[in-house]
């Protein structure tokens, strides 16, 4: 079987240029790009947004992900299903590149991921991964800026095309009243717009989150997954992340990975995939689905 490469994290530190103060105080501040090495030559299918072909993924003894197979529609809106555990979090890694594979091969479109350089990566696919972090005196502005590193020169100043698409991000997201606000002075929802401004500056047309509604309360959840519909609907941005709510997943997606113990079990339209027997499989959770409006609601059984 073909190898799909190595895949190593890559921190980019922010660019002291781009910012007001001392850089070492920023050298946990990261923007997450692949690092690859050479292709080994394999020939896969040809998809239009990104896909994975008998990929498997092992942590020391353990086998996490098992010879699965991938493809996530572009343009649209996929989310990962599954119990905690089952592998969502380290399918998105991989795929973005974020993650090693033992066997298997992955394909940004046409093209195998391991045989892309990092910046050619980061121009398609932006990965925010579940727990990023800044240092609490950095700006929104600064941290956005961090989302240009790949159409940039090393250490070269930032342009007046950065501070444009940078602006268009802030708008984007409703932060340019906040710009020059530290990260320790905004609430968590704001915060989390942040990140997700400097992942529009990337201006990548597939977009990755891990869990992008952690630690948020239910206004903000739906605050933050309008906003990435409405960014999918409006610039047809490709959009895959890791949900754990079931109802959102419905609401938000037009298309659902369901997993359970490093495998896949079905995939395809929420309406195709999502159903009592296949919540009952993955989650070990008896329920009955009813229509309310637009969505479903998961009602417990006995209720």
């Amino acid at each position: 079987m073909c190898s799909g490469g190595s895949y190593r994290p890559y921190f980019i530190c922010a660019d002291p240029a781009a910012l007001r103060t001392d850089h070492r105080h920023y050298r946990r501040t990261c923007l997450y790009l692949p690092v690859t090495e050479k292709a080994s030559g394999c020939k896969g299918a040809i998809v239009t947004a990104i896909s994975a072909h008998h990929i498997c993924v092992q942590y020391q003894q353990t086998q996490v992900l098992k010879q699965l197979d991938v493809t996530l529609p572009e343009g649209k809106v996929t989310a990962l299903l599954g119990a905690n555990g089952c592998g969502k979090s380290t399918l998105l890694k991989a795929l973005s590149g974020q993650q090693t594979i033992t066997e298997g091969e992955i394909r940004l479109g046409q093209d195998p991921l391991g045989a892309l350089s990092r910046k050619a990566i980061a121009r398609k696919l932006a990965f925010l991964p579940q727990h990023p972090q800044a240092p609490d005196t950095m700006t929104v502005a600064e941290l956005v800026m961090l989302g240009r590193y790949p159409y940039r020169r090393f250490l070269a100043i930032s342009s007046a095309e950065d501070h444009r698409v940078v602006q268009d991000a802030l708008v984007k997201t409703g932060l340019e009243t906040l710009a020059d606000r530290h990260l320790n002075r905004l609430s968590g929802g704001q915060r989390q717009r942040a990140w997700l401004a400097m992942v529009l500056a990337q201006q990548a047309p597939l977009m990755m989150l891990d869990e992008p509604t952690s630690f948020l309360d239910i206004a903000h959840q739906y605050e933050l997954l309008s906003l990435v519909r409405q960014l999918n609907r409006e610039q047809g941005t490709t959009v895959v992340m890791v949900l754990h709510d079931i109802s959102q997943a419905i609401y938000f997606s037009d298309h659902i990975l369901l997993m359970k113990q490093g495998q896949i079990l079905a995939q395809g339209a929420p309406g195709e995939v999502i159903n009592e027997d296949s919540i009952q499989q993955v989650f070990g959770f008896n329920c009955r689905l009813e229509q309310s409006g637009q969505t479903q609601l998961l009602v417990p059984e006995g209720y």
